[in-house]
């Protein structure tokens, strides 16, 4: 008594540790989850009034809290710098020398002309005019014209003056123009003799360093504020409305107050904030899990499943925060419920949107719409999908998502603007956006089921298919089992519907439990024809392994064929930790007081653990006894059904499956109901009198 107390109480112990190791994993992972949305979150102060041009103010009397310039708006800031450099004069140097040369040139070489008097003066003249406005390469004067430019600066003399581009020549046009406005009475052979073309050069040379120089400091000398606003000044009153001045003010109280000017002690001081707010959203979900949902929280594949949606859904929204802000309703929020709904319950599926709708807000551009309306659309997405079993379930749900962001959103506007006009259409085309990103859900859902294991109703669908290679195989070689499987599919599916279980998991679990007869069908009952039992040449040992081979060869072929570890779960635990009973009974009959050989009778198990796996081994259980009976009345199908059940209450097969004695009430009665349909008495119809 003492050594059975001593291993009760070690069990206890052992079981309590292993829980509470579970538990402070599961916290871990809550508090790893918390610490990476913190260190994703803008780590800007968050300023706290929202206010927008031309609407009124619609909180109280604001002053400043300190003084602080005006900050002008980058656009207009952009728009002063690009003006100053279209509207640049660049700068061009005055250099003589070359000058200085060409005119010695000049002068020697006329010396040697035999031309009238009146030509030598005029060339002297026109050469002099030349050189006085300015000649210039043609590469620049073209680069000049190609920028738009009308004037440039030249430097000459220490003084800086402005000139027209069209007044300037290049050596060229200033030899063409030398010639064609020379007047009549000179003869233009003999000009043309001068060579005058030889002694022009080029005298204005443009100077790169110093045009950039002075354009970088014009740039760098654009003020970026518009003056300042005293500490104690008056902003803006309630109901004011905010003309263009006071939305600088505000939107540069905005600016400052969200750089935290206030000193890198104020810094840590927010994010510590920042911090203890969400750990504080997040320690919620540790709690709404472990006291409500508990079957979550310990299981950490389904723990880390949920945080994981949690932590996608508030990165990516912090990203778009951080540089699109209003692309935020582009993010397909309503996924995450759609994903959790179909795997999980609805609460769960709801709890974690709130969440997510909660942790987002504070990141937000206008937090208090974008939470109404992710809550409101939250609560459509549980409403419109029950159960994720056909496309047009997810095109429904889509598009009643739709719909609620569109008519909240126009409604919302409506009551705080109370026009029309203030409609932003963006937002509405960002909705339908939305839609068409929804539609992913299906692709996202399978994914999620080959990564975590999970199946969806629609798989569960398909692997009901009756065309299934592995189906028609057993429909081929076991035709009995085939249809044996097809009545429990039938009793247990039933009873899975009335006590809230999953009924196309259990329904679909029973089409595949026995499987494993495939191997050896005519050694089951369901598959003899002609009065043949191969069991009658072997011993009951040899014949309990065999029945109980069917069992591990269904779980080979489960393997070999890829069937979901939810389905492949049903085969084990069918017939749990059970006993062969006819060969078992048979045994200790025929040795009388000798020990029993148990493990040569016991199936491998587990036992079941799920209300569907439990739902099965009665199910298989009672429509195999039920076939043996003579007569299908009410007494005696009913004495059957209480037999088998009671029988595996009292074996302990049933300990582990989350069960309570109404569920298992209710179970008796559907399957008698079930089976009083299947087995019912027809008619015998009369012969016709001759």
């Amino acid at each position: 008594m003492y050594f059975r107390e001593k291993i009760c109480s070690t069990t206890i112990k052992n079981t309590y540790m292993n829980k509470r190791k579970s538990a402070l994993l599961s916290a871990l992972y809550i508090l790893i989850t918390t610490v990476i949305i913190v260190l994703f979150f803008p780590h800007e102060g968050k300023f706290r009034y929202q206010f927008f041009e031309g609407k009124p103010w619609r909180y109280g009397l604001l002053t400043a809290p300190s003084d602080f310039p005006i900050y002008r708006e980058i656009d207009e800031i952009e728009a002063e710098k690009d003006s100053l450099r279209q509207h640049f004069e660049p700068y061009f140097r005055l250099d003589k020398n070359d000058e200085n040369v060409k005119t010695e040139e000049w002068e020697q070489h006329k010396s040697h002309l035999s031309i009238p008097k009146e030509i030598i003066n005029y060339l002297d003249e026109s050469l002099a005019e030349a050189y006085g406005k300015g000649i210039a390469k043609a590469t620049d004067l073209e680069a000049m014209l190609l920028d738009n430019r009308t004037k440039i600066k030249i430097i000459a003399n220490g003084l800086v003056e402005s000139y027209s581009i069209n007044d300037l020549y290049t050596t060229k046009s200033a030899y063409d123009n030398i010639i064609s406005k020379a007047p009549q009475t000179l003869d233009e052979h003999i000009l043309a003799e001068c060579h005058l073309d030889n002694f022009l050069t080029e005298n204005l040379i443009f100077d790169s360093d110093t045009s950039a120089l002075i354009l970088d400091s014009m740039i760098m000398a654009v003020a970026t504020t518009s003056g300042m606003v005293q500490a104690g000044e008056r902003i803006v009153d309630k109901g004011e409305i905010i003309d263009h001045h006071t939305y600088s003010v505000l939107r540069s109280l905005k600016k400052i107050h969200e750089t935290k000017l206030g000193g890198s002690g104020r810094q840590n001081i927010m994010q510590l904030g920042q911090f203890l707010l969400i750990f504080a959203i997040f320690l919620c979900v540790g709690l709404y899990l472990a006291i409500l949902n508990p079957k979550i929280f310990y299981i950490h594949k389904d723990l880390i499943f949920i945080l994981l949606c949690i932590l996608c859904a508030c990165l990516l929204s912090e990203i778009c925060v951080k540089f699109k802000p209003e692309y935020i309703y582009l993010l397909p929020f309503a996924i995450v419920p759609i994903v959790i709904r179909t795997f999980f319950d609805s609460h769960t599926a709801l709890f974690t949107h709130l969440i997510i709708a909660l942790t987002c807000s504070l990141t937000a551009l206008f937090p208090y719409e974008f939470l109404l309306l992710q809550v409101l659309t939250g609560i459509v997405v549980i409403f419109s999908l029950k159960e994720l079993s056909e496309r047009s379930n997810l095109l429904k749900c889509s598009l009643f998502v739709v719909l609620t962001y569109a008519v909240f959103y126009v409604s919302l506007v409506l009551f705080q603007e109370g026009d029309f006009s203030k409609i932003n259409l963006e937002n509405l085309i960002y909705f339908s956006i939305n839609f068409v990103l929804l539609m992913f859900s299906y692709i996202l859902i399978y994914i999620i089921e080959k990564s975590f294991g999970y199946i969806s109703p629609i798989s569960l669908i398909e692997l009901s298919n009756m065309n299934k290679p592995l189906l028609k195989r057993l429909s081929e070689t076991a035709p009995g089992t085939f249809q044996h499987s097809m009545n429990v599919a039938t009793l247990a599916s039933n009873a899975a519907a009335e006590i809230g279980a999953n009924a196309q998991l259990v329904r679909t679990g029973a089409i595949y439990h026995d499987i494993g007869k495939m191997k050896n069908p005519a050694f089951f009952t369901e598959n003899q024809r002609g009065g043949v039992n191969p069991h009658d040449k072997l011993t009951f040992e040899e014949s309990a392994q065999i029945i109980i081979s069917h069992v591990t060869d269904g779980i080979k072929l489960a393997e070999k064929y890829g069937l979901p570890k939810a389905i492949e779960n049903f085969i084990p635990t069918h017939h749990g930790r059970g006993k062969t009973k006819f060969f078992y009974n048979s045994w200790i009959n025929e040795h009388p007081g000798e020990p029993v050989p148990e493990n040569a009778f016991t199936y491998p198990g587990p036992n079941p653990f799920t209300k569907e796996t439990a739902i099965l081994m009665m199910a298989d259980s009672t429509e195999a006894t039920s076939r043996s009976l003579k007569e299908y009345t009410d007494d005696n199908l009913k004495s059957v059904i209480n037999k088998i059940i009671d029988s595996q209450i009292a074996d302990g097969l049933l300990k582990n499956a989350p069960l309570t004695l109404r569920d298992i009430e209710t179970i008796k009665d559907v399957f008698l109901e079930t089976l009083q349909t299947m087995y019912h008495t027809r008619i015998s119809y009369p012969d016709l009198k001759k």
